[in-house]
């Protein structure tokens, strides 16, 4: 019994904050890139960084994936934009969709070292750090298809199907922007179980999150039906996914040979400031403290008034006593 008949694409790729007309595809962009820093940023505390560094970090990153993004679109389906009867003017349009995840990982790559050189960071400590928010921002930012009604596999029938009227398709399709978002949650999912589980470090985190994304892209990829270059029967994404998963299996292998566990430092100065900063913080305990020592003080004072008090009784009563010895003697005598 199918419950859910199908999935309906929206009408408009635009949302409207009042007079304000705002992208769908570019709203999901920007919501996956401030996930993205935020978990990254707490995972880089975690292992022993400054607050803050991985915003500095994406200040460089971001940009750079982005351009490189668009770049690895137009190279790869550059007919769409230079062909006959097309317009090159077009290919600077980001908000109407065309990122490669391949140039934004690969030029973000770029920025990031940029950013890391500039604070002495090691690269692969950070990428570790950032790797399940990168598949989160990938998971969110797929969304942006679904408002562009774009990168839909074959038709289905299936309960999940997606609605599609685009003016170049009518019907129901497969939902890959779906497939391709639940799989990057779990590959989030994944790393951050596996860094807890194996103390990754030296960019192994990241490259398992390179590994995974690319099996679970390969699949999807076979199953969608936009145009795309072939090579000996495969799409050009499905060759790219199948290298760089190579590629990042071999990086984890022989970096966990090289260097098990995971860095010591991966932020100089940041162990420094932490210690700094506990010093320089205030004692909660010390008023009590001070409280009780000025109680013992009071205390003790109270006691030496009492032992002087004491002994200036006693030396009365030996007075009275030696007068009364006096008397009785002036009396006998």
């Amino acid at each position: 019994m199918n419950i859910l008949a199908s999935i309906p694409s929206p009408s408009t790729g635009e949302l409207h904050l009042g007079p304000l007309p705002l992208r769908g595809y570019a709203l999901c962009i920007l919501l996956g890139i401030f996930v993205a820093v935020w978990l990254g940023n707490r995972r880089w505390v975690a292992r022993g960084g400054r607050a803050g560094t991985v915003t500095d970090i994406a200040v460089w990153a971001v940009p750079f994936g982005l351009v490189g993004g668009r770049l690895y679109h137009v190279i790869t389906d550059h007919q769409l934009y230079f062909g006959e009867g097309r317009n090159w003017v077009d290919a600077f349009k980001i908000w109407e969709g065309g990122l490669g995840i391949w140039g934004a990982v690969a030029l973000g790559a770029v920025g990031a070292w940029v950013g890391c050189r500039r604070r002495g960071i090691p690269l692969p400590a950070y990428a570790d750090a950032i790797a399940p928010g990168l598949a989160l921002a990938q998971a969110i930012g797929r969304w942006g298809n679904w408002f562009n009604q774009e990168l839909y596999g074959r038709p289905t029938d299936l309960p999940w199907a997606l609605e599609i009227d685009n003016g170049t398709d009518l019907g129901t399709f497969h939902p890959t922007f779906l497939y391709e978002s639940l799989w990057c949650v779990g590959v989030a999912l994944l790393v951050i179980w596996a860094d807890r589980r194996f103390n990754l470090g030296h960019g192994r985190a990241f490259a398992l999150y390179v590994a995974a994304y690319t099996v679970g892209r390969f699949w999807i990829e076979y199953m969608r039906i936009d145009q795309a270059h072939e090579v000996l029967g495969l799409r050009l994404n499905n060759w790219t996914a199948l290298l760089v998963f190579l590629g990042a299996v071999a990086y984890f292998v022989i970096s966990a040979l090289r260097a098990p566990g995971r860095e010591k430092v991966v932020e100089p100065g940041a162990a420094d400031d932490t210690a700094g900063s506990d010093a320089d913080k205030p004692d909660a305990d010390k008023p009590d403290a001070d409280k009780a020592d000025a109680d013992k003080a009071d205390a003790d004072k109270a006691d030496a008034d009492k032992a002087g008090g004491d002994k200036a009784g006693g030396a009365n009563a030996d007075g009275d006593k030696a007068g009364a010895a006096g008397g009785e003697k002036a009396k006998g005598d």
